[in-house]
């Protein structure tokens, strides 16, 4: 059975004429015919009784018309479906990406995209770096975005946008290295930038706390339980309101990062949300 022997089945049915049924789907008599013929022998049925020149349904006709017209909407539902997908009009994204990214870089870029592209579906999810990369490496997202440069043959590492970390404290610090250090857990990029900076000047931070969110980070540093470096996305509210000081320590600015799969297919609604965000 083929969607094209349905098609022409309900052709016929719905005109009981093999003639008009032919003439309507642009085929020849003879055509429609066989088609009619190699369905009702393939299942070894009789879907029309031949009355003289005419036909007519039988009740096991009648009772199929409504099942091959299911069948057929279903296939152009899938149809649409795939067209829609490839015209950009439905479709899903599935993103990774580091917390600042998340939390503070992604969401206008995502709310943008959505605005050009109602109808594509963003979902994302949180976790640090590392575990971005493996997520992308294993094919547990399409996309991810990331604060530190990771590496793996699975994907390319692709330039995104520009991020500061400030280095600051509940109160003045002027000795860093006798100081009391917040860190995000290992595998984190803020903490992997941070231990670079702090290497590059001679200090080993005594770390104090080791937390697994940015602003978990934040509001220890804001009860006075030590020093951080966060990115200044994230502390640009308290740093205003003076809950924060800055610290002047050299840290040169760090790249966001798209990961992009290597190893695996890129659908199109995943490059459109590629191609939005590196514009």
């Amino acid at each position: 059975m083929t969607l094209e022997q349905l098609r022409i089945f309900i052709a016929v049915a719905e005109r009981e004429h093999m003639t008009d049924a032919a003439r309507a789907l642009n085929l020849t008599q003879s055509a429609t015919s066989a088609a009619i013929a190699a369905l009702e022998e393939r299942h070894d049925v009789r879907l029309f009784d031949r009355v003289g020149r005419g036909i007519a349904l039988t009740a096991l006709g009648r009772d199929f018309l409504p099942e091959a017209r299911a069948v057929v909407a279903r296939a152009e539902d899938a149809v649409a479906f795939l067209a829609a997908s490839a015209g950009l009009q439905r479709g899903q994204v599935r993103l990774v990406a580091s917390q600042t990214v998340a939390n503070y870089w992604l969401p206008p870029l995502m709310q943008g995209f959505h605005e050009v592209y109602p109808g594509i579906e963003l979902h994302l999810k949180i976790m640090n770096t590392h575990d971005a990369g493996q997520a992308i490496t294993e094919g547990a997202a399409d996309l991810g975005f990331v604060e530190d440069e990771v590496s793996s043959p699975a994907f390319t590492l692709l330039p995104a946008a520009e991020d500061q970390l400030v280095v600051v404290s509940a109160t003045p610090v002027t000795d860093l290295a006798a100081a009391k250090w917040v860190m995000r857990e290992r595998g984190s990029g803020t903490r992997a930038v941070l231990e670079q900076a702090l290497d590059r000047v001679g200090i080993v931070p005594d770390v104090r706390m080791e937390l697994p969110s940015n602003e978990a980070v934040r509001a220890a540093v804001i009860a006075g339980s030590g020093v951080s470096a966060l990115s200044r996305l994230v502390v640009k509210v308290p740093l205003a309101a003076g809950q924060l000081v800055e610290i002047d320590v050299p840290i040169p600015p760090r790249r966001f990062y798209a990961l992009r799969p290597d190893q695996r297919h890129v659908s199109r609604a995943a490059q459109a949300f590629l191609d939005y965000v590196l514009k």
